[in-house]
């Protein structure tokens, strides 16, 4: 045969229509999360969180820092006491945003943009409802008798009440950027969320040093100007998001063409999965106050809390503040994971987080347990022996515990963001209220209490809430969990 007789006739040249296969729609989420190597996925949505909560850090020694000088030590005291009542609110309201970040993060794995959307949108008005509607008036005529509550002195009180009234009346500009925030990082953007927090932190310390001190024709606030500039900063914030979610831009936007009015369906979904989350928050805030007070009952009461709330507040959030990170990253990967059908990478996802979390702790940890009298000092508490003591102790203790708690928020973000929300609950009343606090009572009423038991009580909570994350986890239900919302109009 001939050459010519072998060729095939080409369709163009015959004048017969050619099928051209379209090109697929591209995705506005990053699918390296649910394709690409699992190490720099997860690294991917947990380095910007950590840098943000230090950034975060940082607002709160400032405001400290500047209204005690101003003010004096009873503005300390109010602004400790205030923020201490608003966290157990703020808590379990942005707790409950967990449950959209579950839907979110399981339809941007799935790609399904316009359900992504429509809980995004459905979550902001459920922040703007329990704000306005819920917050503001319950939290201004409330704080009060809140403050009463804690035993808050006179002078204290005096500080304090403008400075939680503010804080609850305009409380609108912080939900919303929480929410934001949740949702942006669950659909895989972490970057947007820190330059936010980024800004509004600045935007507060240049607020708070204005207001607090006065400025020119700006008077002086006080402490009442600390609530002043973080309602102001995080509303700024607040607006803007507003302003790209409308006009688009980021990776979550709020739907075109599907109703502007609450959808029950999606709304009953996010407390279904939030609620527990949030009580769980609460309950583990009661948990450290309860703490506290057999803390404050020992002998050396003063030198305990004060190492306590070096050591354990400041020192080991250097061990949260990463953790948090991880956990947030391996709910958002691991759940995107789970939307896009691949339940053994999120599995791996979670392992991967806790191997990082795991790492970072013993690095830190390290420096706990061989230099404790150094960054005690670095704090001021290298003039009080008792502190040093105990402070040491408790550091070269919480080196051996933050394993223990960085692998074990790491799991808890695993199952969070694959919709098992009340099994990290339950783990935490076990290992975070009950345990710490029922070795407590028992050794209190039997041989009496010193502080290296409150330390080993703490570290034997960590453990455990290490291994009953870590247990639950690998069980695997949480591969069975069904998440599904209707897009259609009202």
């Amino acid at each position: 045969m001939t050459e010519a007789s072998n060729s095939k006739p080409d369709p163009k040249q015959q004048g017969d229509p050619v099928e051209e296969t379209p090109a697929p729609t591209p995705s506005r989420y990053d699918r390296s999360i649910v394709e690409g190597p699992l190490s720099r996925a997860v690294w991917k949505i947990a380095w910007p969180t950590m840098l943000a909560n230090m950034i975060a850090g940082l607002q709160s020694i400032v405001d400290h820092v500047v209204v005690g000088r101003v003010v004096g030590f009873e503005a300390n005291a109010a602004i400790g006491v205030s923020w201490q009542i608003f966290l157990v609110v703020i808590v379990f309201i942005s707790s409950l945003f967990t449950g959209m970040s579950i839907l979110v993060a399981r339809f941007a794995g799935a790609g399904e943009e316009l359900k992504v959307d429509r809980t995004v949108y459905q979550a902001f008005l459920t922040a703007i409802v329990i704000s306005v509607g819920i917050m503001a008036p319950v939290g201004y005529f409330a704080s009060p008798y809140l403050l009463d509550l804690v035993n808050a002195q006179p002078g204290v009180k005096a500080e304090a009440l403008p400075y939680l009234r503010i804080t609850f009346v305009f409380s609108l500009g912080l939900l919303v950027y929480f929410m934001l925030s949740g949702a942006l990082r669950s659909a895989g953007d972490a970057r947007t969320p820190m330059v936010l927090g980024l800004v509004m932190t600045v935007l507060n310390l240049v607020l708070n040093v204005i207001l607090i001190r006065g400025l020119g024709p700006i008077p002086s606030f006080g402490t009442a100007g600390a609530a002043m500039g973080t309602s102001i900063a995080s509303g700024v914030v607040a607006a803007y998001a507003l302003f790209k979610l409308v006009n688009g831009g980021w990776v979550v936007s709020f739907p075109k063409g599907l109703g502007y009015r609450p959808d029950w369906g999606i709304i009953r979904q996010i407390f279904k999965f939030g609620l527990p989350t949030g009580i769980q928050g609460v309950a583990m805030n009661v948990g450290g106050v309860l703490l506290l007070a057999f803390i404050g009952s020992l002998a050396q009461s003063a030198a305990a809390q004060a190492a306590f709330a070096v050591a354990y507040g400041q020192i080991f959030s250097l061990i949260t503040w990463t953790s948090v990170g991880l956990m947030g990253a391996a709910a958002a990967v691991a759940g995107q994971n789970l939307g896009a059908g691949n339940p053994d990478r999120a599995l791996k996802a979670v392992h991967t987080a806790a191997k990082f979390g795991i790492a970072g702790s013993a690095f830190l940890g390290l420096f706990f347990f061989f230099f404790p009298e150094a960054l005690l000092g670095f704090f001021g508490m290298d003039k009080e022996p008792a502190v040093i003591e105990l402070g040491s102790q408790l550091l070269r203790i919480l080196s051996i515990s933050g394993l223990f708690i960085s692998a074990a928020l790491t799991y808890t973000g695993g199952l969070q963001g694959t919709g098992d929300t009340k099994s990290p609950l339950y783990i935490s009343l076990i290992s975070q209220v009950a345990i710490p606090l029922g070795i407590c009572f028992v050794l209190d009423q039997t041989i009496g209490l010193e502080p290296i038991h409150i330390w080993a009580a703490i570290l034997a909570g960590h453990f455990t809430r290490f291994a009953l994350s870590y247990l639950k986890f690998r069980q695997g239900k949480w591969q069975h969990i069904a998440v599904d919302i209707s897009v259609s109009p009202n």
